[in-house]
């Protein structure tokens, strides 16, 4: 074989790296799995292959700081495979999976089944977020150094929060330790309670139980300070409301270390989503923690566009389908969100001026991986070729052929979208490709 003989020159694009401050026509040339060069102008014959990527953006893979994959023990839900494959489809290339699985992610024998579970299932990097506590039961803490020595990303007892705050506090001393971080749910179960939706005019409205913004918030607080004093790192996943975000941006301000996330349906629906045309109950948008008011979802943009929120991520949340076909009140929470994210993104951010398109990007790349202070997220040479490809102003209807997950709970179904991910690739290998542009069923790595 030659030198050159796995190299291929993607040529044309508009490359866009929010980690270089790049957004300019380049060819990126793809070589052992990793990014050989990004120049404006690479000789064809560097490379075994040359594809054209003119009139497509070419941007790093997609990072996802919380997804839930089910895998053990809720497959019907969806598996390490699907939830791969679903995320493939959206550009995701890094995925951190939640560690509410049964058994619990809480033991290293279970981030390995894990960790080769996702190397059978396909190429998608699949980084196993282990529990702070046994079972997730808040009270006592699992092995931090083993599980990280196995292949844990991060910690997190989500989709609950860690309760007592004596756990809370020696779990993020013992990460700062270990240079791990600690993912925190916002949420007091004991405010929150039976609520199913937020507190405020509509749940009156609909009669329906409500979620007070002050359940997040006061959490959020409580947290910070405890990451201020002991200087472990904190981040706080999915916030959804102006109360919350001006917690984060105080303790930010103070220079707690902590970090926040926010998920595509809080920067685009609210809490007037729960009510459908009909009359009837929409359960695909009941999500933890709930969509909320107008204001709150303007203040959230703002603080993603000003730096306080630090990343997107979808927290993929699949269900049976029968399951979500319930009464509101007992329909379980969550949204689909890998085929959709950027799409939904574009449509309701960027295509509407909201947000520009680089800061879309730098939120679901070079953002997420800061946090966990991962590689992943860029173009530059020598990193992984981790790779989106995607296509603009070309109207597509996403509908479920669009969707690989076994869940099918999306409040985006049946709606007409203008952008859209059309390949990606990992470590240099296809694992979608929507337009054939790499060829049938080839991968650019040998």
């Amino acid at each position: 074989m030659g030198e050159h003989d796995d190299a291929v020159l993607i040529r044309g694009g508009m490359v866009i790296d929010p980690s270089q401050a790049l957004h300019e026509e380049r060819d990126v040339l793809v070589e052992g799995g990793r990014i050989e060069a990004v120049s404006r102008e690479i000789s064809p014959e560097r490379a075994a292959r040359v594809i054209d990527a003119s009139g497509l953006l070419v941007t790093p893979g997609f990072v996802d700081l919380r997804a839930h994959l089910r895998e053990p023990g809720h497959e019907a839900a969806e598996t390490i495979e699907t939830g791969a494959q679903a995320a493939a489809r959206g550009g995701f290339t890094t995925v951190f999976c939640a560690a509410n699985t049964e058994p619990t992610i809480d033991d290293p024998s279970i981030v390995r089944f894990i960790t080769a579970r996702a190397t059978q299932a396909c190429g998608t990097r699949i980084c196993p977020i282990a529990a702070v506590t046994l079972g997730r039961e808040g009270k006592e803490m699992t092995g931090f150094a083993s599980l990280l020595e196995c292949g844990a990303a991060m910690f997190s007892d989500a989709p609950e929060p860690v309760r007592n705050a004596a756990t809370l506090r020696r779990a993020l001393e013992s990460a700062k330790d270990l240079g791990a971080v600690i993912a925190q749910q916002c949420e007091d179960p004991d405010l929150t309670g039976s609520g199913v939706m937020h507190e405020g005019s509509v749940s009156l409205r609909l009669g329906l139980h409500g979620v007070p913004r002050v359940s997040e918030a006061t959490v959020v607080a409580r947290d910070a300070m405890l990451a201020l004093a002991t200087g472990g790192r904190l981040h706080i996943s999915q916030l959804s409301n102006a109360q919350t975000v001006e917690v984060v941006r105080h303790f930010k301000d103070r220079g707690a270390p902590i970090t926040a996330e926010v998920s595509p349906h809080h920067l685009t629906l609210t809490d007037h989503a729960v009510l459908n045309r009909d009359g009837t109950y929409n359960t695909n948008v009941k999500v933890r923690p709930p969509l909320a008011e107008e204001s709150d979802r303007a203040a959230l943009v703002e603080a993603l566009k000003d730096g306080v929120i630090d990343a997107i991520a979808t927290c993929h949340a699949p269900h049976p389908p029968a399951s979500k076909d319930d009464v509101f009140d007992a329909a379980p929470f969550g949204i689909i969100g890998f085929e959709s994210a950027f799409a939904v993104l574009h449509e309701r951010l960027v295509a509407t001026g909201t947000c520009s398109l680089d800061l879309v990007i730098e939120k679901l790349t070079a953002g997420p991986a800061g946090v966990v202070g991962d590689r992943a997220g860029s173009l530059r040479v020598g990193a992984s070729a981790d790779l989106a490809i995607i296509r603009l102003g070309h109207p597509y209807l996403f509908d479920e052929t669009r969707v690989a997950s076994k869940g099918r709970n999306c409040p985006w179904l049946g709606e007409t979208f203008g952008a859209g991910v059309v390949a990606t690739l990992v470590g240099g290998a296809v694992t979608h490709d929507e337009l054939g542009i790499f060829g049938p069923a080839e991968s650019v790595r040998a």
